[in-house]
């Protein structure tokens, strides 16, 4: 978080976040991810320029605990000097102690992005759902920050220019772009109008442009030709394809199998022309030309 940070681009933590999604959508049950259908707006987060730092970071803190529904914790926010944008002391309850870095009683924009993540390790830490390692534990905090309603403040804390440079999260932009365009296609919300920096609407274009194209992979009948034509090509030979993510077994009934482009749950379905599936985990109905 400055001017010497050096920040990582493209997509290379997707499979942990496709992991990330789909553990969501397990724990927390399809009806429980869709009570999420409202971020966390701009109001809820706006400090104004003669706000007291301490009694608006406490405000912002008690907006994230509302919108995590997080009625019985209370999170008592410090600064503090320290490497890190944040952290957090995760015991029983129901106080949690959280410290953020000093630069934030000046930069107070990004005090919403900050006490997203951390308030979002409270809500995993009670939902017990934890992944092993820091590093894929970190990614699990944001793509649930970013898929329940409050991580685009993240991503819109992205900035860079020849004068300085700040990312929060573990995600890179376009991975953040990426899981806020996955929320938008599952809820019909479009975040891209809240952003005031330009690096996150450009993160934002990108990532939306990936997801689109996990909803036109075969063998869903929205593949586009060459799609299609690969996976024809496939079919007869009965390889699958790393890239696409589908794999045939069996040979009586013969099946495929392949990712839902909700939640990432593998679906089998028989290969047998056209059919709609639902998946099992999120209940999205898919259009299917097995």
């Amino acid at each position: 978080m400055g001017s010497d940070v050096e920040i990582e681009h493209g997509f290379p933590h997707l499979e942990t976040v496709h992991t990330a999604i789909t553990a969501l959508y397990k724990r927390l049950s399809p009806d429980t991810v869709r009570t999420f259908g409202a971020s966390v707006l701009p109001l809820d987060v706006a400090f104004s320029a003669d706000e007291d730092p301490y009694l608006g970071v406490q405000r912002v803190a008690g907006a994230m605990v509302r919108h995590l529904r997080l009625p019985d914790a209370r999170m008592i926010v410090s600064f503090r000097e320290m490497r890190h944008a944040g952290s957090i002391e995760l015991a029983a309850g129901p106080e949690y102690f959280i410290e953020l870095n000093s630069r934030f009683r000046s930069h107070r924009e990004d005090i919403g992005a900050a006490l997203a993540h951390e308030v979002m390790h409270v809500y995993l830490h009670r939902l017990d759902l934890a992944f092993n390692g820091t590093r894929d534990n970190e990614i699990l905090t944001d793509t649930a920050a970013a898929y329940l309603g409050a991580g685009w403040l993240l991503l819109d804390a992205y900035r860079e220019s020849s004068v300085s440079t700040q990312k929060l999260g573990y995600l890179t932009p376009e991975e953040f772009g990426y899981v806020l365009a996955k929320r938008a296609l599952v809820f019909d919300e479009d975040p891209s109008p809240w952003f005031t920096s330009p690096q996150a609407y450009e993160a934002y274009v990108l990532g939306l442009a990936r997801a689109r194209r996990d909803e036109r992979r075969p063998p869903l009948a929205a593949a586009g030709r060459l799609g299609r034509h690969r996976y024809t090509r496939d079919r007869r030979t009965g390889r699958g394809s790393a890239a696409d993510g589908y794999a045939f077994e069996g040979h009586d009934p013969r099946r495929v199998s392949f990712p839902c482009p909700t939640c990432h749950q593998r679906i089998r379905v028989p290969v047998q022309g056209r059919l709609r599936a639902r998946c099992g985990l999120c209940r999205t109905v898919l259009d299917c030309d097995t």
